[in-house]
């Protein structure tokens, strides 16, 4: 995960606009009505990458409408259940249970806020040529290729559903024939290209019947025209990629691709992107999808809330995980209590020095289960414990189907009993449950091997997240700032251990430790035996970190100690009203809304900051240097409590 942790669940902001009279009283339709709607409005449209050879039995269109279903589910589930968060974080983590305890400025630090609105924390996506991702356009490039506005609107919506029924072989009469009204050669001929572009495996024909004209429909190349459906309406002198830039706010970016892949019935593998960014803020990231037009993404801006879709290109290559220089970041601390000269001294000392550069709360989970225990229940190969944590009761308000799941399997320890008691299946618990039930609840490690590898590796990686932090928080305590020898550095790609000659030619900055694993060397100070120490606590050897399950080994990774932020600023700012936005962003720019206009003596106080980092380091650690205080969203959300009220 990239930079970002998860706060304080407060005010919700509708649309792209926070708290204003215009929304009041406005009721924000459901997902699934949204996708309903838009299905009917531009079915046909939606349509263009439906298929593929195994979505036309009857058994994976039933599958297909269950993850349909599952996703909308889920979706609207966090929609609806968002209150629930806040009691859910009163059984949370706190800092110092993840490792996170020390500090390397000597400031004393203030109260401050974080995340009161989603609104206060805007990330901005730094590219690999370093330059900053911003929404800025919506315009469609001029392209020769594409279709006439009046092919999405030529259709009607019974015209459409009979067509898509069609395309994927759900009508039996074999065609669909559309009456041409207004007969000209130009309606019909429009009426053509949108049933070859709209619905692609489908040709077309015009047929004269009672003195009136139709357009026939027909499969020309049977089943095997869905294979690739792309492939029959993409221009060979375009890029196969589309690049956009995507605004959200309030989603993650898997839940971001997860509603755009819904809306134009795609499967959300087609995207690619250089990072992820987490739920409860506002950002701006390229994305790159195959084969989808930039029209088409338009449309989108249509019926979508909290998202804007712009600034399109066509390219030849996608994105990739990690091809990002870093992000950008503007932070709001509401209610600060801290004078102007301890905010200054703050904000100088993590400009000059820096902060620790622990792991964010987010790598290890919201629950009152932390990943990490999971992670190391897996390295020890316990996988009776590894069962028990994931699907066990805990304290902490969850979405009630999951309450009564994991109920269930405490009374009756049945994956089948537990799994009707899920709305969904594709989340943690239901795909462990699924695995029981299909190998059997003896069979642990094949039927957790049906969770998705990334997300299995997710807990061995919170797991070296945890010891990380915890060794890195010893070495800080008992060196300080102070390179010593037996530190590691890096010289090029390979870590060298420091002697007494050479600690005088680096700096803090330069020093880096390991993430536990077979190919990393340790620090020969009293550090590495740590290390040691620690992994031996967890019935783990240093020396072993191989799993007999490939997938489980920890090669292990160099990390640095302390970084310092590029790009630094900051300023106080003062407001009356606790509901306005203080960040102007890009959609307010493209909108013509103006800037936040501060008051010189209001009611309340706020640090307004920026900076920049790099990849996989997170933004909320630079922020609690500056604080001194503990950012964990199970504090935070107590502050906003004890503040609203």
């Amino acid at each position: 995960m990239e930079n970002m942790d998860i706060g304080n669940h407060n005010l919700k902001r509708p649309h792209l606009a926070e708290d204003t009279s215009e929304y009041e009283g406005v009721k924000k339709p459901k997902l699934s009505e949204l996708l309903s709607a838009e299905t009917t409005k531009n079915g046909g449209e939606a349509g263009q990458n439906r298929g593929s050879l195994n979505a036309l039995s009857d058994e994976k269109r039933d599958s297909d409408k269950e993850e349909d279903d599952e996703d909308i589910a889920i979706l609207e589930e966090e929609e609806e259940n968002e209150d629930d968060f806040a009691d859910m974080m009163k059984h949370g983590l706190t800092e110092a249970d993840v490792g996170i305890t020390q500090f390397v400025s000597s400031h004393p630090g203030f109260s401050g806020i974080l995340k009161e609105r989603y609104s206060d924390f805007v990330v901005h996506e730094i590219s690999k040529n370093g330059k900053m991702c911003h929404l800025d356009d919506l315009s469609v490039p001029v392209d020769k290729e594409d279709p006439p506005e009046d092919v999405f609107t030529v259709l009607s919506d019974e015209d459409k559903q009979h067509l898509e029924e069609l395309q994927l072989f759900k009508n039996k009469e074999g065609s669909v024939s559309i009456e041409v009204k207004e007969d000209t050669k130009e309606k019909r001929t429009v009426i053509h290209h949108a049933i070859k572009l709209l619905f692609p495996g489908l040709e077309t024909k015009t047929e004269e019947k009672d003195g009136r004209k139709y357009i026939v429909a027909y499969h020309a190349a049977g089943k095997k025209a869905l294979a690739n459906p792309r492939k029959h309406s993409w221009p060979k002198n375009r890029g196969s990629y589309c690049h956009f830039v995507l605004y959200k706010e309030n989603k993650d970016t898997m839940d971001a691709i997860n509603v755009l892949s819904k809306f134009l019935r795609v499967k959300p593998n087609i995207f690619s992107y250089m990072g992820t960014k987490d739920k409860r803020a506002i950002t701006v990231q390229q994305i790159a999808v195959l084969k989808i037009t930039a029209q088409r993404l338009s449309h989108l801006n249509k019926c979508l809330m909290n998202f804007k879709l712009g600034n399109f290109s066509y390219e030849k290559h996608p994105l990739k995980l990690g091809e990002l220089h870093g992000n950008h970041f503007t932070v709001v601390l509401r209610n600060i209590n801290g004078t102007d000269e301890e905010v200054n001294q703050a904000m100088t000392s993590l400009k000059d020095t820096g902060f620790i550069n622990y792991y964010g709360m987010q790598r290890f989970g919201t629950t009152a289960v932390p990943t990490y225990q999971v992670g190391r229940a897996i390295l020890q190969n316990k996988w009776n414990d590894v069962m028990d944590l994931i699907l066990k009761p805990r304290p902490g308000a969850e979405k009630s189907c999951l309450v009564q799941c994991r109920e269930e399997w405490a009374k009756t320890k049945d994956p089948d009993a537990a799994l009707k008691k899920l709305p969904w299946k594709r989340c943690v618990e239901g795909q462990l449950l699924r695995g029981l039930s299909k190998y059997g609840v003896k069979n642990i490690v094949t039927a957790f091997g049906i969770i998705p590898r990334n997300n299995r590796l997710m807990y061995i990686h919170s797991y070296q997240s945890y010891v990380w932090n915890n060794i890195v928080s010893k070495r800080v305590a008992e060196y300080g700032l102070k390179v010593v020898p037996g530190d590691l550095v890096l010289k090029g790609a390979t870590a060298v251990v420091l002697t007494e000659e050479d600690v005088d030619s680096y700096t803090v900055h330069d020093v880096v430790m390991p993430l536990p694993g077979y190919d990393v060397i340790y620090p020969t100070s009293k550090i590495g035996e740590a290390y040691k120490n620690m992994l031996t606590e967890d019935g783990l050897d240093i020396c072993n970190m191989r799993h007999k399950i490939k997938d489980y080994s920890l090669a292990g990774a160099y990390r640095k100690v302390v970084i310092r932020p590029s790009d630094v600023s900051w300023e106080m700012v003062s407001y009356d009203d606790p509901k306005i936005p203080l960040v102007h962003t890009d959609a307010d720019k493209l909108e013509g809304r103006p800037e936040p206009v501060f008051v010189k003596e209001g009611k309340y106080r706020a640090l307004k900051m920026e900076f920049s980092l790099p990849p996989s380091t997170y933004a909320t650690m630079a922020i609690r240097e500056v604080l001194k205080m503990d950012t964990s969203i199970k504090n935070q959300t107590q502050l906003n409590t004890v503040w609203l009220r």
